[in-house]
């Protein structure tokens, strides 16, 4: 069974992706009732932290009913980095994770994200410095290079091992692809199978269906899937997965009325927890998936994504439920 640092972990575990302006708290809750083992804060920025910026110190909030949960620190500074740990700690994680595969330019153009795979020694001196600054497990998330031409994933997966790191996640694309083309998953295999490592490999990217998921416990051998796009708006991926590793069948879709109730009370906890305004903002992109494949729901769909008033997308819920409560989903 994986561990990283004191925390057990079920056989292959799946883990929620830190993924900005969607691993809240609320869809966090959401994830944990599904399945998820372990789930990620957004990627939070050490400089935001250390200057006391609002957004930054908010992603910080975590709850009990998580556990266990990392947040995910991203930065190119080293005093920074070292400081912002410092305010981490003040919340009681049970991870600290170092974002060095964000491939968003913003974040790559100061070297942070991603942009560090440019300088191998550099995340590693990083990395270690970190691990000596906490008591907590540190992890790290990152990619396989920053180009098909630099792709030096065991090596690097060595040496932040042997430096503290206590379980990697590696995305299986280069910054230069950002999330185009198929992720290559072999090289991650690479990383698993090399006698030295003993610390946890998770996959990352693409796993897009149990199938997928099975795919890389069974086929590439990896210690668990970390999982992103494929739970934006369908927090169930969790359990579907889960279910078809225990059965080899896939488990029958959520009903209309349980996707009405996980987007109601989405919606709900985000108002709570960072206000009308904003939740109702940062909930819209998950509406496309809880209603997907849905026949003539543009005109519903549009409703919930425009209005600005939590009682308008809240009479929209009901009336897809009131029009659609009998729709079979395949």
């Amino acid at each position: 069974m994986p561990r990283i640092g004191d925390i057990n972990l079920p056989d292959f575990p799946l883990l929620l992706a830190p993924m900005e302006d969607v691993s809240d708290p609320p869809f966090r809750a959401l994830c944990k009732e599904q399945g998820a083992d372990v789930v990620y804060t957004e990627f939070i920025s050490s400089e935001g932290l250390i200057r006391d910026a609002a957004k930054s110190v908010m992603k910080l909030d975590i709850y009990e009913k998580e556990r266990p949960v990392g947040i995910q620190i991203f930065g190119a500074n080293l005093d920074s980095m070292l400081r912002s740990v410092e305010i981490v700690e003040q919340s009681n994680p049970d991870i600290i994770d170092i974002n060095f595969g964000c491939p968003v330019k913003k974040v790559v153009c100061k070297g942070a994200g991603a942009g560090i795979l440019k300088d191998i020694d550099k995340m590693v001196s990083l990395t270690k410095a970190m691990v000596e600054h906490t008591k907590l497990p540190v992890t790290v998330k990152t990619r396989l290079g920053w180009d098909h031409n630099s792709i030096h994933i065991v090596e690097v997966a060595e040496r932040l091992q042997d430096v503290g790191c206590q379980a990697i996640a590696i995305h299986g694309r280069t910054r230069a692809q950002m999330y185009k083309g198929e992720a290559d998953w072999k090289p991650i295999a690479e990383v698993k199978n090399n006698p030295r490592m003993h610390i946890p490999v998770f996959g990352n990217g693409d796993v897009s269906s149990p199938e997928a998921a099975m795919r890389m416990r069974d086929e590439y051998g990896l210690d668990g899937a970390m999982i992103g796009r494929a739970s934006i708006g369908y927090p169930w991926f969790f359990k579907e997965v889960k279910h078809y590793f225990k059965t080899g069948t896939h488990l029958a879709p959520p009903t209309m009325e349980e996707r009405v109730d996980a987007a109601r009370r989405h919606l709900e906890m985000a108002i709570d927890w960072k206000g009308e305004k904003l939740g109702v903002f940062e909930t819209r992109r998950h509406y496309t998936n809880y209603f997907k494949g849905i026949p003539n729901f543009k005109e519903y769909r549009l409703k919930m994504v425009t209005s600005d008033d939590a009682a308008n997308v809240f009479a929209a819920f009901e009336e897809v439920l009131e029009k659609f409560g009998d729709y079979q989903f395949a």
